[in-house]
């Protein structure tokens, strides 16, 4: 007998082998999607269930489809409807409502006590768990992007929020605005994005219901809704608010997103309809009268056992604070919290556990 012919039924046992294992993985793989179907149609049949689980879905970047799994377009737009924050006609910020001390020049024991004080509150709620960075000097706190100048983005992406506070020479910070996660590389940030002083990205329609988030050079935090303008316009804004660090969210309440930016304007919370979002982790920006700056992030997705939490929760929670402006930013599995040396809020996708997504540009606290 030739070798051939003996190698032969050693090399078909080989393939059946092979052939039954990924047989068992494509049962295994149907048998959890048609398991996961079930348990999806199982929640939209409850009211509260639904309206949950569908709003938390939209909300989502690679999970939207999931909702028109369980619920018709119809549906959707009802739930969206009944489910969201009221909208709001003025949106002007009354700086004088925000007084700055004077850190620079004042050198008391007192005020430089103040000044390098930055406090860590921890937050339970029933279906997250958040923490609150307070910085009591808001010329603390700036972007940092992993951009080389104006639109010009490194090949590889973007870095860690630990890298991009360790580049930025500073202590602390959050992740920041909308970015580009096509390739789960945080590639380049959406709309505007001001890095101290420098405008680094200034397309205020590149995606709908873009609103920038920032700070002046007066240290007052700005929330000006540029989704109708032209850059142009947008810069010249800029110019005029003396804007030096900003990012952009998207507030679109629609059958595809379900986003929303603003949460406390000139001292007044903003009304919703029900939760006025679902649950998820989510990342928030928010000013005191006394300028202090507010950092949120909380939890969700499973993570610890939480769900996440909604807009009326960030509502709640920076009115409790004092908050007489305050926004949302960028959440889900781009919330994380960097401070002293260690993640407070590390990445709730299992891949990026214990660090950050890559990404462009973050909140950072000198």
């Amino acid at each position: 007998m030739t070798a051939d012919k003996r190698n032969k039924p050693i090399i078909i046992s080989v393939f059946a082998i092979i052939g039954r294992i990924f047989a068992f993985i494509g049962v295994f793989v149907i048998v959890v999607a048609l398991t996961l179907f079930i348990m999806l149609k199982i929640i939209c049949a409850y009211g509260s269930s639904k309206t949950t689980l569908v709003t938390t879905l939209l909300e989502s970047g690679s999970l939207k489809f999931l909702a028109s799994l369980c619920v018709s377009q119809s549906e959707i737009e009802e739930i969206i409807a009944g489910t969201s924050l009221e909208d709001i006609d003025d949106t002007d910020i009354n700086e004088g409502m925000i007084t700055v001390p004077n850190f620079s020049d004042d050198t008391t024991p007192e005020n430089n006590e103040a000044k390098n004080d930055i406090e860590i509150v921890d937050i339970a709620g029933l279906t997250y768990k958040a923490t609150l960075m307070i910085i009591k000097d808001p010329s603390r706190v700036s972007v940092a992007t992993t951009a080389y100048g104006p639109d010009q983005w490194p090949e590889e992406g973007g870095t860690t929020l630990k890298g991009l506070v360790l580049k930025a020479g500073a202590i602390g910070g959050v992740n920041g605005g909308l970015f580009d996660a096509s390739r789960y590389m945080g590639d380049h940030a959406y709309g505007i994005l001001v890095s101290n002083g420098v405008i680094i990205r200034n397309q205020p329609r590149e995606q709908r219901g873009l609103v920038m988030i920032g700070l002046t050079k007066n240290n007052i935090l700005q929330i000006v809704d540029v989704s109708k303008m032209t850059p142009a316009e947008s810069k010249r804004m800029i110019e005029e608010k003396e804007i030096r660090d900003a990012v952009c969210f998207q507030e679109e309440t629609s059958a595809d997103n379900n986003h929303f930016v603003q949460l406390v304007l000139n001292g007044v919370p903003r009304e919703v309809k029900g939760a006025g979002s679902g649950l998820n982790p989510r990342t928030a920006i928010g000013q005191r009268a006394d300028g202090a700056i507010l950092l949120l992030v909380t939890d969700g997705r499973g993570y610890k056992s939480h769900v996440g939490a909604s807009a009326a929760d960030l509502i709640e929670i920076m009115t409790r604070y004092g908050a007489v402006n305050a926004a949302n930013l960028d959440g889900g599995s781009s919330t994380c919290m960097y401070y002293n040396g260690e993640y407070l809020q590390d990445c709730v996708t299992f891949y990026y556990s214990k660090t950050s997504w890559q990404l462009p540009c973050a909140f950072v606290v000198k």
